[in-house]
């Protein structure tokens, strides 16, 4: 078959792939979209329970509003939903629009060029992808395609506890036994640790989450003991923008777990760079670089962020960061190391692109280990990168969003310094003077 003629593949049935095959329909291009789950959004469904600070009005496609809309779906109006009702409301509708170009159990393992593996230039860009395709009944199957959308996510490969990127040592044996787990814990997990020792290892909104979630039941429960564990040595950005942060549930989580550390109900350990997890009957123990050691912990949420897996695409020619794994045009404006304030300009189809023409990487996956995705980013990504595959160079060269600020101070300078600005603060605007006594968990 011409290779014009060939559908595009889009790997990920998720908010931002299935947001692709509403835009491919649209410009008259047809989508195959590969999912490794037997459901539409099956990696949101994982974490169901979760509630979003993105509004509703955020968290729906243009294009995928106007695929919906002939069925007979209405937009939800207001409110924050969670993972669950997102895709209820909104993801399962979409995938159901979409049909038979959905297909799932279909796990992605390679793309390539067809006939052409990394090292060949002859004729490479005039050759088809070739997209190797995994089933769930056992089945394999190479699909051709004109291009290709990466839009699998990060939710399957979690960071580890060890602070230097790597498991720490036993840190698979703890997870194995079921006392340490990468994902935020429902209402019925944090019940169920009522009067137990509970770790929350990261810095992010999603150990903010849990930290809220979890001092809820230490509230309640007055011998429930919680430690949060920061690798830094400052607190830093960890509390968020709290008013100056243009989305309010975003700074209204930092400034609940925040509430938590000062309360007391929560004891702050920072600068601990966990190194090895010692398994002591039913209970863990995270031990530093550094010799300390927790008391020991009836369970832990290793909540440290996610990693992009580039393991299937060992035959695309990528043109990716260093640091953070995501594509370098992206990297310079979302990059923690490099960025001290306020929110990162939307990307495109230009800052998306590759070596390899055709293939682009959007969602959480084109930020690679950065934490600082919104949905409405991913939106705006597949409505340029559909327009350059189509042809339409305006179009994909337009930005149609700017991104809301999170108002806060960041940056890697704050890693280690004890005497770091912005706790929980804003440089984005006249600080108030502010007094935080923070707890610190006794260490033996």
């Amino acid at each position: 078959m011409e290779v014009g003629m060939l559908p595009v593949v889009v790997i990920g049935a998720g908010p931002q792939g299935l947001a692709a095959g509403a835009h491919l329909l649209e410009r008259g291009l047809e989508p195959l979209i590969l999912e490794q789950g037997d459901s539409a959004a099956a990696s949101v469904a994982e974490w169901g329970h979760v509630r979003l600070f993105s509004p509703w009005s955020e968290l729906t496609d243009p294009a995928s509003r106007r695929l919906l809309e002939p069925t007979g779906w209405e937009a939800p109006a207001s409110g924050y939903p969670t993972g669950a009702q997102w895709v209820e409301g909104y993801l399962a509708p979409l995938a159901s629009a979409l049909g038979s170009r959905v297909r799932y159990g279909a796990r992605v393992v390679g793309v390539g060029r067809k006939g052409r593996d990394l090292s060949v230039d002859a004729g490479r860009a005039e050759q088809p992808f070739v997209v190797h395709v995994e089933h769930a009944d056992g089945r394999e199957q190479r699909i051709e395609a004109k291009a290709v959308i990466d839009a699998s996510g990060t939710w399957a490969t979690p960071s580890p506890a060890g602070a230097d990127g790597l498991a720490a040592l036993g840190e698979r044996a703890a997870a194995r036994a079921g006392k340490l787990v990468y994902r935020i814990p429902s209402i019925e997990d944090a019940a169920s640790l009522a009067g137990r020792h509970v770790v929350v290892v990261g810095n992010g909104h999603s150990a903010a989450t849990a930290i809220g979630l979890v001092a809820r039941i230490a509230k309640r429960e007055p011998g429930t003991r919680i430690s949060w564990v920061l690798r830094r040595g400052a607190v830093g950005n960890t509390f968020g923008g709290g008013m100056a942060d243009e989305l309010p549930e975003r700074g209204a989580l930092g400034q609940r777990a925040k509430q938590a550390v000062e309360s007391g109900l929560v004891d702050l350990v920072t600068g601990f760079r966990t190194e090895r997890i010692l398994c002591e009957e039913d209970r863990v123990v995270l031990a530093a670089e550094d010799g300390r050691k927790l008391a020991a912990a009836d369970q832990v949420f290793v909540l440290t962020g996610f990693r992009p897996d580039l393991s299937f695409l060992s035959e695309v020619r990528l043109d990716l960061d260093v640091r953070l794994q995501a594509p370098s045009k992206v990297a310079v404006e979302v990059d923690p190391n490099l960025h001290s304030c306020g929110s990162v300009r939307a990307t495109g189809a230009v800052d998306l692109a590759h070596p390899e023409p055709g293939f682009y990487i959007v969602g959480a996956k084109s930020y690679g280990r950065a934490p600082t995705f919104l949905a409405l980013t991913g939106f705006e990504q597949v409505r340029s990168v559909v327009a350059a595959i189509a042809g339409d160079d305006a179009a994909a060269n337009r930005v149609d969003l700017v991104l809301p600020d999170t108002g806060v101070c960041g940056g890697a300078g704050l890693f280690d310094s004890p005497d770091a600005m912005g706790v929980g603060g804003s440089c984005c605007a006249a600080p108030a003077p502010q007094l935080i006594q923070l707890g610190t968990a006794p260490v033996k």
